[in-house]
């Protein structure tokens, strides 16, 4: 196990001993042990191997051998006697919002309650509310949350979808008896939050590719195998289809299975307008349902379908009935954005506060990756949960980071990591004065606390900090989670009228429970002019993986490479990051 993995588990075993009701020292030194770890400069197996997990700080004797276990054998026993112990259920509750470990461990002793069907029983008797630190309040939150988590049971996001996706079909890619294959569904379309897996193959064997499909070892579950079509159930849970055609039908079956429901509507319209019949079998010059083979209009590629009922090709991500059809018939569809023209994110943590890389490895890691540059903008001093840094230790880390771009510029890189600031959003100032935001490259200021039920009081706050001269962008305007926490109320339109009137950008965040600003917006956006910024508010280096997420939502939103302000060249980067300061001044 790497340390990624084994941090994880020391995490997992906090929780654990929480929900036991374990002394907060001992719960909280795995969640200290676990970070530790994170910040790593050499791997983990080197240190295990050489007996130096004495030398770190923190590590007991105890810790060192659990550690050491976990390393070279892949298992602990005490993690796995403490899972043992745990009824499931105590972890299926702590995913619903705002029940943590020490509201479970109260549920259970109080009330014995071990499950969420219990919970949710309790709570509609009243018995939640009567216990010391709930009340009626935190009742009514949690069958709030309980009914959040059903409505969303069946949904997946997109990056596990993808995960789980990728690898199915770069085997099925490989099977000597497929001629073509393709995802298909929501995924196909970037959608933020997906249902099932679509696959679609064509091939002259259905039977086989059918038993190879459902052969594959990511399958937990056959849930139905015809002739054509199968229903798996894959790691993670989530629901995979596929389904197989010839070779002549595919085109149309992709363009059918991909939608969306909207968009096929329409183009089912379109084709009867022209006396013609589209479905998933075919084009027909009929305007009766027919899969007859001599009214067939050939198509060899979903291009020449939408040729055919006189429309430019419509990329999947636009098939959602937003304008395209206008767009593609008056050639005027966008030429969207590619992830490969963003050259870095302008969101991003360190170990300096929550993160879990330090500069050095944020470094060597976006270089390797071939990123023209890369933000450090850890938090500010008010999300002490976050350990948001002080002015005073602020400015140390842009003494840090010159010192790294000045050895970067000596040993010939044109990389540069530039300094900044995700500042908190506070009642009626941003969390810096402005010498200090003076100082740094780049601002992103965020609402993470505070913000209310009161829709004009959050727009309200997120207006003054776009207009503060310093503020480059806002951050994840809205503070949704999606499947785990709704928006917080807010008049985006407002928001992006104000961001037009004072220069100031709006983040896509790519982290997948995020996807804020949601993509249904960047065409009023884009309209008032204002800027996007595709940014992985990444925690760990891995997370850099995001930027192609965003650039599928970007995409969605009908954004081109124009509109995004990290595909621009680092020179031309640093002379939009001065614009509105300039202008101010």
């Amino acid at each position: 196990m790497d340390k990624e993995q084994v941090a994880e588990i020391l995490i997992e075993i906090g929780i654990l001993l929480e929900l036991k009701g374990e002394n907060p020292f001992k719960t909280r030194a795995y969640a200290n042990a676990a970070r530790t770890l994170e910040t790593l400069n050499e791997p983990l197996e080197k240190i295990v191997a050489e007996n130096r997990l004495g030398d770190i700080k923190g590590f007991g004797e105890a810790l060192q051998k659990k550690i050491t276990e976990l390393v070279t054998t892949g298992h602990m026993t005490y993690y796995d006697e403490l899972k043992a112990e745990t009824p499931p259920g105590l972890l299926e509750m702590l995913q619903i919002p705002g029940v943590g470990p020490k509201k479970v461990k109260v549920l259970h002793d109080k009330l014995g309650i071990k499950t969420v069907a219990e919970l949710e029983a309790a709570c509609q008797a009243g018995k939640v509310a009567e216990l010391a630190g709930f009340g009626e309040k935190t009742q009514t939150k949690i069958c709030e949350g309980i009914a959040f988590r059903r409505t969303y049971a069946s949904r997946h996001h997109l990056s596990k979808a993808i995960a789980a996706a990728e690898p199915i079909l770069d085997t099925l890619r490989g099977h000597p008896d497929v001629i073509r294959c393709s995802s298909a569904g929501s995924l196909r379309r970037s959608k933020e939050v997906v249902g099932d897996i679509d696959f679609l193959v064509s091939s002259k064997k259905p039977s086989e590719i059918l038993e190879f499909f459902v052969s594959q070892p990511g399958v937990i579950n056959v849930v139905a195998k015809g002739d054509t079509k199968a229903t798996v159930i894959i790691t993670g849970g989530i629901q995979a289809d596929l389904r197989v055609v010839s070779d002549a039908e595919y085109p149309f079956a992709l363009a059918y299975f991909t939608g969306s429901k909207e968009h096929n509507i329409v183009m089912r319209q379109r084709a009867i307008q022209r006396g013609l019949r589209l479905n998933e079998y075919g084009l027909f010059k009929s305007k009766e349902e027919t899969r007859d083979s001599k009214l067939l209009v050939p198509c060899k590629t979903e291009e020449e379908i939408f040729q055919k009922l006189d429309l430019a090709y419509i990329p999947p991500e636009l098939r959602e009935d937003h304008g395209e059809f206008i767009a593609a018939e008056q050639g005027k569809l966008p030429r969207l954005l590619e992830w490969t023209e963003l050259r870095g994110s302008l969101h991003n943590h360190s170990t300096w506060s929550d993160g879990h890389a330090t500069l050095e490895d944020i470094v060597n890691y976006m270089i390797e990756l071939g990123c023209d540059y890369w933000a450090i903008t850890d938090h500010s001093k008010s999300s002490f949960q976050a350990h948001g840094l002080e002015p005073a230790r602020l400015r140390e880390q842009i003494k840090a980071v010159k010192k790294i771009n000045q050895s970067l510029a000596d040993q010939g890189s044109d990389f540069r990591l530039l300094t900044g600031s995700e500042v908190d959003i506070l009642k009626d100032r941003v969390d810096f004065d402005d010498d200090l935001l003076a100082e740094l490259d780049v601002v992103v200021a965020s609402l993470h606390a505070g913000f209310s039920s009161n829709e004009a009081d959050n727009t309200n706050r997120l207006i003054r900090a776009a207009q503060n001269p310093y503020v480059h962008m806002l951050g994840h305007i809205t503070g949704r989670l999606l499947l785990e926490r709704e928006p917080y109320k807010v008049n985006q339109q407002a928001i992006i009228d104000a961001c037009a009137e004072t220069g100031t950008w709006i983040e896509l965040n790519a982290n997948p429970y995020r996807f804020d600003m949601d993509w249904r917006l960047w065409q009023y956006a884009k309209s008032k002019g204002v800027k996007c910024v595709i940014n992985c508010d990444a925690h760990r280096n891995e997370n850099a993986g995001f930027l192609r997420l965003g650039a599928g939502i970007a995409r969605k939103g009908w954004l081109t490479k124009a509109d995004v302000i990290n595909t621009l060249p680092l020179p031309e980067l640093m002379k939009a990051l001065r614009h509105k300061r300039d202008s101010k001044r």
